[in-house]
């Protein structure tokens, strides 16, 4: 069901009793966001001052999400939703047609620099409209100025409230900095610059840490790629002495797998932190330092 289809249905819901009327009657602010790393940022920044509603659900792979009526309500009632336009074009259409009252697009303060390769690029053109690679958050330093800008327009809705948001704001922003000044120290000396994941989420990331990304398949991790690039793949792996092939832990592993086989590497998760199973468990920090130490022991000796 399209978001335009679900318009009529907001109606219906908006004021019964929906996550989002139950936090302004708390005194919070409702804040959506369209899938984890953004809403980790608004419940780091926003703190007990907010209620966030993940439009992904925990374990969910995001790119295609489809919207039930009650999200569609939870985005009309918002004061602030948070999205990256063209990742998730039903996302896109809820926002544009029900108008939360503050809104941050993702791309707007940090622009996708990094063009998408053909390579990269799906056979369905799924994710064409793109301006670039959109996974900007797996590069810390970039989602430091995802965080910056979380903390002004949560002030821009909550002015009393504002000292409180840019406070948490800038200690998320140290976090993300010392986890940079990690990630850098960790594999700056890596025997092995270049490794294979299942699709095209760790540009940034690569680009960020000296690294060279090989993947699998383009922008989204369920397109096919052609038989040919599988074998181009695994030329490169025989070459270059690459150990280990990268899956993810929301789709399925079994590219990697035949590669691994085909190859004799190991196969290792690379997570690109575009859902989490279990937030109780793990959170952006841990799987990003997890990452570190799969990537250290892959490339190493580091």
């Amino acid at each position: 069901m399209t978001a335009s289809a679900l318009v009529l249905a907001v109606a219906s819901l908006t004021g019964c009793g929906t996550d989002s009327s139950s936090a302004a009657s708390n005194g919070k602010l409702d804040v959506v966001a369209a899938f984890y790393p953004f809403a980790f940022v608004a419940q780091q920044v926003g703190g007990n001052d907010v209620a966030v509603v993940d439009l992904t659900k925990a374990g969910a792979e995001p790119h295609d999400i489809e919207l039930t009526p009650r999200q569609v309500a939870a985005i009309s009632e918002a004061d602030l939703a948070i999205y990256l336009k063209g990742f998730q074009p039903s996302v896109d259409e809820a926002i544009q047609q029900n108008k939360p009252a503050h809104t941050l697009e993702v791309s707007t303060v940090v622009p996708l620099t990094r063009p998408v390769s053909a390579d990269e690029q799906d056979e369905n053109q799924r994710h064409s409209h793109l301006s670039g690679d959109p996974h900007i958050w797996l590069d810390p330093s970039k989602l430091a100025t995802v965080a910056h800008a979380v903390g002004d327009q949560l002030a821009a809705a909550d002015p009393p409230h504002a000292a409180d948001f840019r406070a948490r704001a800038a200690a998320l922003v140290a976090r993300l900095e010392s986890l940079d000044a990690d990630l850098s120290a960790g594999l700056r000396d890596c025997r092995q610059k270049a490794f294979v994941t299942s699709h095209a989420a760790f540009g940034y990331f690569a680009q960020r840490y000296g690294l060279e990304q090989i993947a699998i398949a383009g922008l989204s991790p369920e397109a096919e790629p052609a038989p040919a690039r599988i074998q181009e793949i695994q030329r490169e792996v025989e070459e270059r002495g690459i150990t280990t092939i990268f899956f993810e832990t929301l789709v399925s592993p079994d590219l990697a797998d035949t590669i691994a086989r085909d190859t004799g590497a190991t196969t290792a998760v690379l997570d690109p932190i575009e859902g989490i199973k279990d937030p109780t468990r793990h959170d952006y920090f841990s799987v990003m330092r997890a990452n570190l130490g799969a990537l250290r022991k892959a490339l190493g000796p580091c």
